[in-house]
Order: structure tokens, then sequence, then C-alpha cells
């Protein structure tokens, strides 16, 4: 053939998509389509020895889910449902008399029936029956699918916590926020996929609310103490005062050569190692975004009134823009320690706590709509338990002495989700008739769990990582999708 015969073959005009963007553009076209497959997860990275794979890097689930990313509102310490998202007229009825049937044994002494101090309207085309203490809350009715008939096992703090956060009540495992980020990775790299925001230093059980267990380091949550303003308060040592992003990079390098040398001499990969040097990688990216993510200062002022101004309002606040940038999982407890706990004076307690909350929950709710983000945002809201319907006796040590406050009941509390792909508008079963006990369609926690991963696109029970010879998963053993409250 001669080198001037050109003479056109059918299969040249056959290209496929791949082959056309590595003949055009001297190949420039492959690149794009390369790096871009790498930021949606659908490929890997090309590693150097001192640039370890992201394991935050975006993955696909198991199979399409409503819910592309969570927000868990913690109301830690239990709120009480028959003064929330739970009326029972029976309490006015049998008020300061003692509750027919068998009685339920609690934590502490309890006594008479104790009426709500609340009134509870019926709100929105769903009427939904919501107490006045969550006005802007109950604004947004329709949204919300009311779960009244959750369970726990024990009537306890430390437990119940874990339990709600981690599928176990005992051992350490994983929290909820941690299996989401290994499943799914995080959409921004650079911030964490797991975030836990809590003003005024931890709740009970502190890091181990939002720890990564046997998983990989890199997914437990970051914590946050959303009590401050200044970013350099919010997360300490975000700016370096002596190094430029250049010099830091070439530290990082070194650092992760050396640490690579120390694992190589112990014998292979190090669980541990790995988590650190990727925290380092972590914080030195966190750099560009975080600055831009925590600083509310950067929304509209009719945004910032919409929230509140208070502390309440501005994590919430954060909360959306962490979710608006990526982040897959944030958590946010209302404060330290167990402010919902009113085992006295819960009129006055919990009246100031939802004081404090319902504007900026009921702003998030209307604002993650109005962008477009409610559909595919999963919000949660509740506590590890709810409280008796009986009034709790004055004991020393256990309250101020007043007989005007609740104990702890994990027999029968409520719960709300919101958005990504759950019923709005929807209330799933029921308490007795004094709210005491899951009485219609009960939902234990594992059932919860079950059905916040089925709405991310998992299958509870084949969502497992390998551990000390057993594949464990968030629900142990147990749990249910509930699917009835499904859209």
């Amino acid at each position: 053939m001669s080198l001037y015969d050109h003479r056109p073959r059918p299969h040249d005009a056959q290209l496929s998509r791949r082959q056309l963007l590595c003949k055009c553009g001297m190949g420039m076209g492959a690149l794009a389509l390369a790096q871009l497959m790498t930021q949606t997860g659908l490929a890997a990275p090309l590693a150097s020895a001192n640039a370890p794979i992201n394991p935050l890097l975006p993955k696909p689930p198991q199979f399409p889910g409503k819910a592309k990313r969570v927000i868990h509102l913690f109301m830690n310490g239990g709120p009480s449902q028959v003064d929330t998202f739970d009326p029972k007229p029976m309490l006015d009825k049998y008020a300061g008399k003692t509750l027919p049937g068998d009685y339920l044994p609690t934590e502490r002494k309890t006594g008479a029936a104790m009426a709500s101090p609340f009134k509870f309207k019926k709100r929105g085309k769903s009427g939904i029956e919501i107490s006045d203490l969550f006005p802007h809350v109950a604004e947004s009715a329709d949204e919300l699918c009311v779960i009244r008939s959750m369970h726990a096992d024990v009537p306890n703090h430390e437990p119940s916590l874990l339990l709600m956060n981690c599928g176990e009540a005992r051992m350490i495992r994983p929290s909820m926020g941690s299996w989401v980020t290994y499943g799914l990775g995080s959409e921004n790299q650079n911030l964490p996929g797991f975030v836990v925001m809590c003003p005024g230093g931890y709740p009970i059980q502190e890091s181990q609310n939002w720890q990564a267990g046997f998983l990989p380091g890199a997914y437990q949550g970051t914590y946050i103490d959303t009590q401050h303003t200044q970013l350099s308060e919010l997360i300490e040592h975000i700016k370096s005062s002596s190094a430029t992003p250049q010099e830091q990079r070439r530290q990082l390098d070194l650092l992760q050569q050396l640490n690579r040398g120390l694992e190589a001499r112990r014998g292979g990969s190090d669980p541990t190692m790995d988590a650190r040097i990727q925290s380092f990688e972590l914080a030195y990216r966190m750099q560009m975004d975080a600055a831009d993510a925590f600083d509310v200062s950067r929304e509209p002022l009719n945004i910032r009134q919409m929230y509140g101004d208070n502390v309440q309002g501005r994590q919430m606040l954060i909360a959306r823009r962490l979710l608006e940038r990526g982040v897959r999982f944030v958590q946010v407890w209302h404060g330290a320690g167990q402010p919902w706990d009113s085992h006295d004076d819960l009129e006055v307690n919990h009246r100031r706590l939802a004081t404090e909350c319902d504007q900026p929950i009921g702003a998030l709710l209307k604002d993650l709509k109005q962008r477009g983000m409610l559909d595919d945002t999963l919000v949660i809201w509740g506590g590890e338990f709810g409280r008796t319907p009986t009034v709790e006796l004055a004991q020393p040590g256990s309250n101020a002495g007043h007989v005007n406050g609740r104990d702890h009941n994990h027999y029968g509390f409520s719960m709300w989700l919101a958005g990504g792909g759950v019923k709005g508008g929807h209330v799933h079963g029921a308490t007795d008739d004094f709210g005491f006990r899951a009485a219609e369609d009960p939902v234990h926690v594992h059932d919860l769990h079950a059905t916040i991963l089925h709405l991310l696109g998992f299958d509870h029970e084949r969502f497992t990582y390998r551990y000390a010879g057993r594949d464990f998963r968030l629900t142990d053993v147990s749990g249910n999708v509930v699917r009835d409250i499904l859209a």
C-alpha cells in the first residue's frame, strides 16, 4: 500500500465515545473524563507514593436511594413524647390518679399520671397534632413523618445513646454516620464526610457517639464546638501561621514517607497508621473550604434572620451549608450533657429548650425545601428515648425535690423524619392511651436504622464489614425496614 493511499475504512466511522475522546484534541477529553469519573467515585485516582487514595471518595450505593445525605437533630436527654408529638387526652382525665392496668417498671420511682402543660393543635393539610412547643416546626407538618411507636431496650442514657447512634448498647461499634460515610463516601474532599456539632462540650458518652469503631478511622465523625463564632476557635489550627500551603505539602509528603517506612518495617498495612495519614491529609485540604463553610456571615441577612440569632440558629445554618457543600452526614446535638433530661420542672425546661431550637429547625426544613434539597436530604429528629406519662417522685440525688417532671421511658416514644423519601404528613404507629408503651406498629431502633439505610440505597442485611471473623452490620442481627413510612 502506498504511503499516500488513504482510502476510507468503514470501521473508522464507528468510534466509541471513549475512542473519540482519546483521538481528539491530543487526548484532553479523555483526561477530563478520567477526572470526572474520579470525582464521582466511578474510578479511583492515580496514587503516588506520597498521596494515598482518599477513602472518602464518593461511592455508589447498592441500589438507587432516595436520600443522598443525612442530618440528625439529636435532642439529647430524651424529650417527652406526650408533650411534643403524641397527644394523650386520657392524661387529663387521670391527672393526679394512678394509671389503670399493669405498672411498667421505670428507672426511678414515679407516681400518678401527669397531664401535659402544653396544648396540641392539628397542623397543616395532614392534620398532624403537634404541641405549641413547636409552632415553627409545625408550619412544615406536611413534610413530617412522625413515628409515635419508637421503642428501645433500657431506660438509661448511656446504653440508649449508643444504641441510637451505633446500633449496639454495650460493645464498641461504628456509629451510624460512620456506616453512611463508609458506604457512600463524601462529595467534598476538602471537608470531613461526617461532622458532629454540639455547643458547649460533649454529650454523655462523648466521642463514642460518633466513633468509627472497627471501621477505618477516616470514617469517624469530626467534632465541632458550635458555641464559638470565630473559625480559629471552631476548628483549632485551621490556618498555619508559619508555613505556606506549598511548604505544608512538602512537610506532609516527608511525614507520609516516614510513616510508610515505619509501616513497612512493621510488616505491612496498619489501619491506625492509615487513619493518621488520612487525618493529616484532610486537615490540609480543609484549609481550602472550611473558612467558607463555617462562616454564616456570608449568608444573606434574611436567611440569618430566618434561622435566628442564637447558638441553635447558627449551628443549623452551618449544618445546611455543610450539606450544601457535599458533607454526607451531619449530626446536630442540642448541647453538652443531657439538656432534655427533665426529671423536674419539665414545663419550664422543655419550653426553654424548644424556644431555643424550634425556629432554627423550622427554618432548616423550609430552607432545604426552597433550595430543592429536601427531596434527597433525610432529616431525623429525636432523642435516645422518651419520658414517662407519670410524674417522677422526689428522691435525694435524683432531682431537685420538685414533683413536676418525668422519668426516662424507653417503652414508647416519638421521633420524626422528613424528606429523603419518607411520607410527608404521615403518622406511623401509636402508643397506648397514656403514651407509655408502643402499642401499634412498634418500631425498634434497629428498624429505624434499617429504614434509614434503605432510604440511602443499602440493604441493611447485606451492608456489612468483616471484623474478627464475622460480618457485622449497623442493625446487628435484627431490624426490618418500615415500609409504611416510605413515599
